[in-house]
């Protein structure tokens, strides 16, 4: 199908697409800047037009440069539950709390993993792994920094790693006394994500859920988000963009760059960053990070508000 067959007025856009579409658009340049009514459908309904029409802010997301609607569309078909959750998940978040944010997420990412479609991914994708990972703590005056070290597998970050960051983090937390955490990795890139290896070993969802209650590290990097810095250098992906998000700033380097890759897994971003990036971009902008899979480039995500700021390196 191609974006002009699935855009419908807004005004009638949940009776035509319904549960008949997994994708909706809108021309803003047709609609009225008259407070027109609009119900949305399950899923998610995008704009293509101007950003500064009256009615763009009540849509899931605004066509930006360098996305392609057509894309969109193929993304929205080739998994339609796991499009129809993630939209449904963004539309609620802005209301929560943080905390309640994540437990929602959380539930959202359980019923995924439950999903036909994510266990044909598992089925066919490669379980080799390299050596487990290791997260190095240091700690100058009131410094602390946490460093991925996992660099010949990317910095994907596997259990070991997940329960060590969840630890460095609330250990910050009850440490009154370290006043700033800084977040690197060694190697040539920041994080590809999570250990993909270990995608489907827990196969109950609801323990998956219980697992992710108790030990997401995003869930204290959250509590101490005030004081907690990431530098970022080459690709940051999926977990680790997730987690450094809720930093209250991230500088990066020119050749990095950010993506979150789970939509063609039959998932959602389920290590916080559904959470943190739509509060730091806004849950339009994450919700196109998500449909399209597409990379950000370090100025685009400067350019966002996703990076706060660019070095050509760090000490």
């Amino acid at each position: 199908m191609r974006p002009e067959d699935l855009t419908f007025p807004a005004a009638e856009i949940a009776e035509i697409a319904g549960a008949e579409a997994p994708i909706a658009f809108v021309d803003l340049a047709r609609e009225s800047r008259d407070g027109v009514p609009i119900a949305l459908p399950p899923c998610p309904v995008i704009g293509i037009g101007p950003r500064e029409h009256p009615l763009s802010a009540r849509l899931d997301a605004v066509l930006e440069p360098r996305f392609d609607a057509s894309q969109l569309v193929v993304g929205a078909m080739a998994q339609p539950l796991a499009v129809m959750v993630v939209t449904q998940l963004l539309r609620a978040l802005p209301s929560l709390p943080v905390a309640e944010a994540l437990t929602m997420e959380s539930l959202a990412y359980a019923t995924l993993q439950g999903s036909e479609a994510h266990r044909r991914w598992i089925a066919g994708r490669e379980r080799a792994a390299s050596a487990e990972g290791a997260v190095l703590l240091s700690r100058e005056d009131d410094i602390l920094t946490i460093t991925l070290d996992r660099p010949a597998a990317g910095n994907a970050i596997d259990r070991v790693m997940r329960d060590a960051l969840h630890e460095a983090f609330a250990l910050a937390n009850v440490d009154s006394t370290i006043s700033r955490v800084v977040l690197r990795a060694r190697g040539k890139a920041f994080s590809l994500g999570a250990e993909l290896a270990e995608f489907g070993t827990t196969t109950d969802p609801v323990e998956a859920h219980r697992i992710r209650c108790l030990t997401l590290p995003g869930r204290e990097a959250a509590q101490c988000s005030d004081r907690f810095e990431a530098e970022v250098d080459g690709a940051c992906i999926g977990a680790g963009l997730e987690l450094a998000a809720f930093a209250s700033r991230i500088v990066a380097t020119p050749r990095s760059w950010f993506q979150l890759p789970e939509l063609a897994m039959g998932i959602l971003p389920g290590a916080g960053g559904c959470v943190s990036l739509s509060r730091r971009i806004g849950r339009q902008r994450t919700l196109l990070m998500i449909l399209s899979g597409r990379r950000l480039t370090a100025r685009e995500a400067l350019d966002w508000g996703l990076v706060d700021a660019l070095v050509d390196e760090f000490p």
